[in-house]
């Protein structure tokens, strides 16, 4: 009798704590779900918006507007070329000086800098993540166009000058501001994107495989190379995209250095433009509709410039992945 009156006892307690978690994950799951149908309640929005926004200039110049570089507010005519191509080349610019650099700071982090400086390094590579971009803007027109005009300019021009096919690329005065100038602020930008997940994702690579390769008489290159690149390699991956897709949108920093010319030159060294910048300065002049509604063309137009750079990603990483599992 003592024992079963001890089971009702437990019973109700039992029942009311597996009531309470039961609760708590529904409402545990209702809430991730919620979150997760805002995002993309918040990305189907955006794109309603710009497709209602650019209609007027679509309808106006349908897919022409996409390789037409005029661009004349005066005479209403606008093509979507000279930024789109800016955008390009300053984000082709800026990976390939942050890919090799920002990979490198890892592998010194994690293989070569003493204990010590560790920490510090890491930390200072970090910060550069935080400084906002109109500061770096300021500081590239202010300080780092002077820079460039005086010495790395004039040595690009003065060096390909008798080169065929290179002259053309840094050819002309030296401006400072421009496409090179652009490139090269946007690298410094997702410098610390790629450095700091590189090195975190290089952390995580077993022990165990980096002593046996040492072990085997391994340099420190080779162990990067065939271990630690290849066993990471899909995070890797990942931080660089993360870092193209910010270089694709960034906007103050490139506005202040670009130059904001709605021009295409073969030379990196002139100025140029990229859709951020063209819809940052240009946004609040916008007088008419198909003005308006172009630059809402352009938006739409880096819109799905990066859905395709992360679609292409997503499709590269899943293709790793499945080589790896093979």
């Amino acid at each position: 009798m003592t024992l079963a009156a001890d089971t009702r006892s437990v019973d109700p307690v039992r029942q009311r704590t597996l009531s309470k978690f039961a609760t708590s994950d529904i409402v545990f799951y209702n809430l991730t779900r919620a979150a997760a149908v805002l995002v993309l309640v918040v990305l189907v929005g955006v794109a309603i918006s710009l497709i209602n926004g650019s209609l007027p200039a679509l309808q106006t110049f349908g897919f022409s507007f996409l390789w037409t570089e005029k661009w004349n507010p005066v005479t209403e005519q606008f093509g979507a070329l000279a930024p789109i191509y800016g955008t390009v080349v300053t984000s082709i610019i800026a990976m390939i000086i942050a890919i090799p650099v920002g990979i490198g700071i890892a592998v010194f982090l994690t293989e070569l800098c003493p204990r010590p400086l560790r920490r510090p390094i890491g930390i200072a590579v970090e910060l550069l993540a935080g400084i906002p971009s109109i500061i770096y803007g300021i500081w590239g027109l202010f300080v780092f166009a002077p820079f460039l005009q005086h010495t790395l300019q004039p040595f690009l021009i003065g060096t390909f000058k008798y080169v065929p096919g290179l002259s053309s690329v840094f050819a002309g005065p030296p401006y400072g501001i421009g496409v090179l100038t652009a490139g090269l602020i946007l690298a410094i930008m997702v410098l610390p994107f790629i450095s700091s997940i590189t090195r975190d994702v290089f952390l995580t690579v077993p022990p165990m495989l980096k002593e046996s390769a040492y072990g085997l008489g391994m340099t420190t290159w080779e162990v990067t190379s065939r271990i630690t690149l290849p066993y990471t390699r899909v995070a890797v991956v990942g931080g660089v995209m993360l870092a193209l897709g910010r270089a694709l949108g960034e906007t103050m920093a490139v506005t202040f250095v670009i130059g904001n010319a709605h021009r295409i030159t073969p030379s990196v060294l002139a100025p140029g433009t990229t859709i951020s910048a063209s819809i940052a300065n240009e946004f609040t002049e916008a007088t008419g509709d198909l003005y308006t509604s172009s630059l809402f063309a352009l938006g739409l137009v880096l819109f799905v410039i990066t859905f395709i750079v992360l679609a292409c990603a997503r499709l590269m990483l899943a293709r790793m992945k499945r080589r790896a599992g093979a």
